[in-house]
């Protein structure tokens, strides 16, 4: 029997070459999406002259051929082999994508063989040769074929239509553009708003603390009166009257004691392993999955699992593999300090090694490849500083999840002060002495993020319950609430996993906390360099802020249609994709419903008052900005946009009139000085000289003084 085994990438393909050996017939990677979604062909005419209706087809959208790189040539071969085998093997990713990428080949060319499913989360030997010992009917993956069609056809439908509904509607007249919506862009923009928006409306308040020093027979140590939140001090003089009252104020001490044990952290996906990088070195999420990527399948490195993980588990069959993983760590230079002994497996949800946990996803958490062990050296002497300090992170995290708990004493000692005209303040003091490191040992003071505040507890003297203790040196601090600090692509990031914290509704919220959020750990960092590239977000230091643009059509979309720009309206229909893959919905009727959700809002926008959109870019005879001016031609027809157009550069005083008459950029300088008004760049003016002359035109007046009289002359002719 001939076999051909469809693979999503080329790293599967070469790990079941190496794992299977001859037993298969041809492994043939897809490499991504060989195939697209055919557009109506309305979609490559001029977007302005779009009417605003759904582009929903009869059926299902077709498929075609993709463009780009090497792709033809890929299909091409596949679609050989399918016309030699008797049977067909998907090892595509075991997700929704996975599986309609390798479903959606078989469907293009008809093919109507034997298909198995071979189903795997990693890629070492064991995993794959279990997997295909254990072949599954593909027809039993239909739901979640089901599931990525409908989110293929829904996104079509949905981005599309509304693109250039918003683009007729909402753009003033004269302005050429496109406002791209997309169904997780916009309210990933609009995360990023309602954050702005919420810091610039903020308006700090006053608040109390009050701080003494408290002195027993070992010694002395800080206590302090700090109510919640919710029962702050914002009077000065009752923060005043505690004070007052601590000063010399002789108590007994009432101790509570504790032993106890913290786990450590779990292991890292994409998303959290983005976020940790954000905040320890300020890295984007793309460099984040780059620097990753390149640990993964670079040239002689190879030194961690698949990175675009939406898992923080192991599979229980991965469990083998950590005396030989922890083994060769220990064998470095950087962790040869630890004694780890006998390593601790923790399984299930509240552990690290879970095949339940596990279900229904496709890539593992991120950890080191257990398959290139034997010459670590070699493979660490080839990377870069950034790749060493990811992958040694990357190294303590596994180390971490298989070593001891920390173990650790904690007291907490309170003094109930009486406060004359109202009631009693108590002033707490908490102490921390640990008993065994633990996990924490392979971190030394690099701690995870969410473990540091509470290494800063002081030591506390010998205390005994009920002794005396003198409160003395009270004195009252005064501080501000602050505002909820600015997104970072890495906490960015993790608000679109955790959109559900979007949602008010208690029920709604509770279900959506099942569901993935937002976009995908594959997408969101590419989601947000869209953003950049369309000006809509930009980055201010290590955070990720709105541009005016962006704020703008924020403002105008939640104006106008505020289900666009709500995460909760996305992560919905996410839940929705999930209700196909478990059997509790239809994906026609998810596709239809999105459909008549797009419907909705093209009304809704129908009836909104068209009005200018500032992109921030050059400002055209209107006076409005121009999302016209795009850094490439042709990409009007782009939904998704592309990268924006340079700002003209700020006009320099002249300083010498000599030969500005036979330099075009030196009379435009000078022009605008003198008027006000943007001249054009001299390729401009050379371009529209040379259409001018190729289509017998008359050129317009002041067209090489007048940037926008120029821009629009160009954007007329030049088709």
């Amino acid at each position: 029997m001939k076999t051909l085994i469809i693979t999503e990438k080329f790293s599967q393909a070469k790990d079941l070459r190496a794992a299977l050996g001859s037993q298969f017939g041809k492994i043939l990677p897809a490499e991504g999406h060989l195939l697209r979604l055919a557009e109506p062909e309305e979609i490559n005419a001029d977007w302005q002259r779009w009417s605003c209706v759904l582009l929903k087809p009869e059926g299902l959208y077709p498929t075609r051929p993709a463009a780009g790189g090497n792709k033809a040539a890929k299909l091409k071969a596949i679609k050989a082999a399918l016309k030699d085998c008797d049977q067909v093997i998907l090892a595509t990713d075991c997700d929704r994508e996975g599986q309609l990428i390798g479903q959606e080949i078989l469907d293009h060319f008809g093919y109507r063989g034997s298909v198995q499913r071979a189903l795997f989360t990693a890629q070492d030997p064991k995993t794959l040769r279990q997997a295909f010992a254990q072949l599954k009917p593909n027809a039993a993956l239909r739901s979640l074929y089901d599931a990525a069609v409908a989110r293929q056809q829904a996104d079509q439908i949905f981005n599309l239509s509304l693109t250039r509904t918003a683009t007729k509607t909402l753009l003033g007249p004269g302005v050429r553009g496109v406002i791209g919506i997309g169904r997780v862009k916009t309210p990933t923009l609009g995360i990023v708003c309602l954050r702005e928006l919420e810091i610039r409306d903020f308006r700090a308040e006053d608040y109390f603390e009050v701080v003494a020093t408290a002195a027993v027979a070992a010694g002395t140590f800080t206590t302090r009166h700090a109510p919640d939140a919710r029962h702050r001090i914002t009077d000065r003089g009752r923060a005043e009257a505690i004070a007052r009252a601590a000063v010399d104020y002789r108590g007994a001490l009432a101790l509570s004691v504790e032993q106890r044990r913290q786990g450590p952290p779990r292991l890292f996906d994409l998303p959290a392993l983005q976020k940790t990088c954000g905040q320890r070195w300020g890295w984007n999420a793309d460099k984040t999955l780059s620097v990753a990527q390149e640990l993964y399948d670079g040239d002689g490195k190879k030194l961690i699992t698949y990175p675009r993980a939406e898992a923080r588990y192991l599979s229980e069959n991965q469990i083998i593999d950590v005396p030989a993983i922890t083994g060769a760590l220990l064998g470095l230079s950087g962790f040869a300090h630890l004694e780890i002994g006998q390593p601790v497996i923790r399984r299930g949800k509240s552990g690290h090694f879970s095949d339940r946990a596990l279900k229904g996803v496709a890539h593992h958490a991120v950890v080191p490849n257990v398959n290139v062990l034997g010459d670590l050296e070699p493979r660490l002497k080839r990377l870069s500083g950034d790749e060493k300090r990811l992958f040694a992170l990357i190294c303590r995290s596994y180390l971490a999840a298989v070593m001891p708990d920390y173990e650790y004493r904690q007291t907490v000692a309170l003094i109930n002060v009486p406060v004359p005209g109202g009631p009693a303040a108590a002033f707490r003091a908490t102490g921390r002495i640990p008993l065994g490191q633990g996990w924490k040992a392979v971190y030394g003071r690099a701690l995870p993020e969410q473990d540091r505040n509470n290494d800063a507890e002081q030591t506390l003297p010998d205390l005994t319950d009920g002794e005396l203790a003198i409160l003395t040196a009270a004195k009252v601090e005064g501080k501000k609430t602050q505002p909820p600090p600015r997104y970072s692509e890495g906490t960015l990031v993790e608000a679109m996993q955790n959109a559900w914290r979007f949602v008010t509704d208690p029920e709604l919220r509770d279900r959506l906390k099942e569901a993935k959020g937002i976009g995908t750990s594959a997408t969101r960092a590419e989601i947000i360099t869209g953003l950049k590239g369309q000006n809509l977000l930009t980055a201010d230091g290590k955070f990720v802020v709105p541009t005016s643009a962006g704020l703008q059509l924020f403002e105008l979309l939640r104006g106008a249609a505020p289900s666009l720009v709500d995460p909760a309206t996305t992560a919905t229909w996410e839940m929705r994709l999930d209700d196909i893959v478990s059997g509790r919905a239809d994906f026609r009727a998810v596709i239809d419903g999105i459909a008549a959700m797009a419907g909705e809002l093209i009304e809704i926008l129908q009836r909104h008052p068209g009005r200018c959109v500032d992109f921030g870019f050059s400002r055209d005879a209107n006076g409005c900005s121009g999302h016209q001016r795009r850094a490439k031609r042709g990409t009007g027809s782009n939904p998704s946009g592309g990268k924006p157009p340079r700002r003209p550069r700020a006009s320099k005083p002249v300083r010498s009139t000599a030969t500005k008459d036979n330099n075009p950029r030196q009379t435009s300088q000078s022009n605008t000085a003198r008027t006000g008004v943007s001249a054009p760049t001299a390729k401009m003016i050379s371009y529209a000289k040379s259409l001018a002359r190729k289509k017998s035109l008359n050129l317009p007046p002041e067209y090489e003084q007048d940037f926008a009289i120029c821009r629009r002359f160009l954007d007329q002719y030049a088709k």
